[in-house]
């Protein structure tokens, strides 16, 4: 893909102002100690976990699912503030704390990894499909490649019932197919990397099947692929393509419950100006930055209600890279300009 030639370099919260700008600091920076708040999260987490997959059976499925659902979601919360350097000091014990896989689709490591890379260049490259590993957009192209009923489900997969109902799978799959690739290509750091995830796979699947006696498929099912579908609510508007890379990123004011479980990570311009802040101190950090935003068009103060009214069934973002498909018009243009010059 052909890159956006007309950028900022701008980070997410240079636009709002230097009075309200911390001095960055790398994404992966260490806490100065013990963040008791997020380790007491940590405990919840795996604590509720324990306790709702051993009770799952006895509890109302209309109790128990939802109340796992929303454990795992968390959980993957917990995984993005370790990245972060939360909750200890120590790189070490924040991805042993972070590593059980209870969503099992995707190994810890990898997530790490493409995540740093998301925040690399402060921002520069945000939603660029060939260097943010988090872009939703497709490589411009596509659309012209593919069948017609593909057209529909990738145009289905930007509105928000598509990104909930068909985006886990879309994702899972476009995932683990790249991934089998490095496998199947001989590639010896993935095979190691995935041969450890399966251990660590096969490590829940005991407790929750053989232990806990819930069915693999109800787990799969009415569990891990809802959880997926709420981090696929949360990351919904969370970039747009723009020409400035600080008017990128968006933030929803959520209820106080959805913020809990996302970590705040819905605050995502004020995570995107300070990856190094934990998630109970990215509030007062975004409360300096709102005003500028607000107007600027990058908040939706109604919460997720607003996101669904807004894009339920309209898509929130085109299916191609559309800075991409007007770059590659440009060249086009000017190639054909030039042409006739000669």
């Amino acid at each position: 893909m052909s890159h956006l030639q007309v950028e900022s370099t701008a980070t997410p919260g240079d636009f709002l102002g230097s009075q309200h700008v911390i001095s960055p600091a790398p994404s992966t920076a260490a806490t100065a100690g013990l963040d008791i708040r997020t380790l007491s999260v940590a405990l919840a987490i795996y604590g509720g976990y324990f306790v709702l997959t051993w009770y799952f059976q006895d509890l109302p499925l209309w109790v128990a699912a939802p109340l796992l659902i929303a454990c795992v979601t968390w959980h993957g919360s917990l995984q993005h503030e370790t990245i972060h350097g939360h909750p200890t000091p120590s790189r070490r014990l924040n991805v042993m704390l972070a590593t059980p896989p209870l969503s099992l689709w995707i190994p810890y490591r990898i997530y790490r990894a493409t995540h740093l890379q998301h925040h690399r260049h402060r921002g520069r490259h945000l939603t660029e499909v060939s260097r943010d590993p988090e872009s939703f957009f497709l490589q411009p192209g596509t659309l012209s490649k593919s069948s017609r009923l593909r057209r529909a489900l990738y145009t289905a997969n930007c509105t928000l019932s598509g990104r909930l109902i068909l985006g886990p799978a879309f994702g899972v799959f476009r995932f683990w197919t790249a991934e089998a690739r490095k496998v199947l290509g001989g590639d010896r750091r993935s095979t190691i990397l995935w041969s450890r995830h399966a251990l660590a796979v096969a490590a829940v699947l005991l407790w929750t099947r053989g232990v806990c006696h819930i069915p693999i498929a109800v787990y799969v099912m009415l569990v891990v692929y809802p959880s997926i579908s709420l981090n696929h609510l949360r990351s919904f508007t969370e970039h747009r393509a723009a020409p400035e890379a600080s008017l990128r990123t968006m933030v929803v004011e959520a209820h106080p419950l959805w913020a809990l479980i996302f970590l705040n990570n819905n605050l995502h311009i004020a995570h995107h100006a300070h990856p190094q802040l934990p998630w109970h101190q990215l509030p007062r950090a975004w409360s300096r930055m709102r005003g500028s935003a607000v107007e600027s068009g990058l908040v939706y103060d109604g919460g997720y209600g607003q996101v669904a009214g807004n894009f339920l069934l309209r898509p929130v973002i085109s299916v191609e890279h559309p800075g991409a498909v007007a770059h590659a018009a440009a060249l086009e243009h000017a190639a054909m300009d030039g042409a006739a010059d000669r």
